[in-house]
């Protein structure tokens, strides 16, 4: 039995729990830091869309490694970097480098923020929509019985990765600011690290808050999570760039997903608390969500006097970039 043909009609828990189990450990073998290996194996956070698709049996677009410590997150994306052979990078004349400002990790890329291997595909997209048709599965699999899901391997035994996934290299394709992504669909989350629930704090809809842990094998399956995906509905738990949350809204509602007034409320409530005025504050809370946009107006801004900066002005670029 391939994985393709168990994601088919959405993945039990013990297989979502094997499957991340054998990529992660295929990655990490592809590390030749033995002692950067070995943190790792007990530090990775893999949590978002992947295991959302793995459920409802879609295509994972990406495996979301998240690390559990500043120093772990920093030494991975030092790694990377000096992996990353910028005579082969597109628009990039000068070195990468990595820094750490006030806890935040950021790759330094020149120009457009982004580098990125000759051949490489467009970059990650998060997870955002299921098929209808999936919620059946789902719902035998997931919520109708879940203590009967035995804590076993015999299933996850019968799954065979494919050739191509056992002799992914796992080399770096795609760098920004805020990420690493690997060939072989694994994507390093830079912009933030900590313990699962520390993580969480940046995600803004509860439907990609489950995650599993290296260090204990273990797949939590949050309850609010499940009924979210069931029932396609985003659900706004609070999010540190909930700009980033009302710009993704057009993408879920595109693919069928509902949201009601009180959830927009929420950000709404959240975006009048943050200066936008300041090119700091906008700058990072526009990290990620269309870059090359949102890069484009945040360089025209610095350009013009901060006294000049109005709503007046703001509307006038943003129409013109967009």
């Amino acid at each position: 039995m391939t994985i393709e043909n168990t994601t088919k009609h959405g993945m039990k828990s013990k297989s979502i729990k094997g499957r991340i189990h054998r990529k992660i450990n295929l990655w990490l073998d592809t590390v030749e830091d033995k002692d950067l290996q070995k943190r790792l194996r007990d530090g990775v956070v893999v949590t978002g869309g992947s295991i959302a698709s793995m459920l409802l049996g879609e295509e994972v677009n990406d495996f979301d490694v998240y690390l559990r410590n500043h120093d772990l997150a920093y030494d991975i994306a030092k790694y990377y970097v000096g992996k990353f052979s910028t005579k082969h990078a597109k628009g990039i004349n000068t070195p990468l480098s990595v820094i750490s400002e006030g806890g935040r990790i950021k790759i330094v890329v020149k120009s457009a923020g982004i580098a990125s291997a000759e051949g490489t595909e467009k970059p990650y997209q998060y997870f955002e929509g299921q098929p209808d048709e999936s919620a059946t599965a789902y719902v035998g699999d997931v919520i109708i019985d879940p203590e009967q899901i035995a804590d076993t391997y015999e299933e996850i035994e019968n799954i065979v990765l494919s050739q191509e996934e056992k002799d992914t290299k796992y080399i770096p394709r795609f760098l920004t600011t805020n990420a690493i992504t690997l060939s072989g669909k694994i994507q390093i989350v830079l912009r933030f690290y900590g313990e699962p629930d520390t993580i969480h704090e940046n995600y803004d809809f509860v439907h990609c808050t489950n995650y599993w842990s290296s260090w204990d094998n273990s797949l939590i399956l949050r309850q609010p999570a499940l009924e979210a995906l069931l029932s396609k509905e985003l659900r706004y738990i609070g999010s540190k760039y909930p700009i980033c949350s009302l710009v993704r809204l057009r993408k879920f509602i595109t693919r069928g997903w509902r949201i009601n007034a009180g959830q927009i409320l929420k950000m709404a409530f959240q975006i009048s608390e943050l200066n936008l005025k300041d090119i700091k504050v906008l700058e990072d809370q526009l990290t990620g969500v269309d870059t090359a946009y949102f890069i484009q107006l945040v360089e025209r801004l610095r350009e013009k006097d901060p006294e000049k900066v109005d709503g007046a002005y703001l509307i006038e670029i943003i129409d013109r970039i967009f």
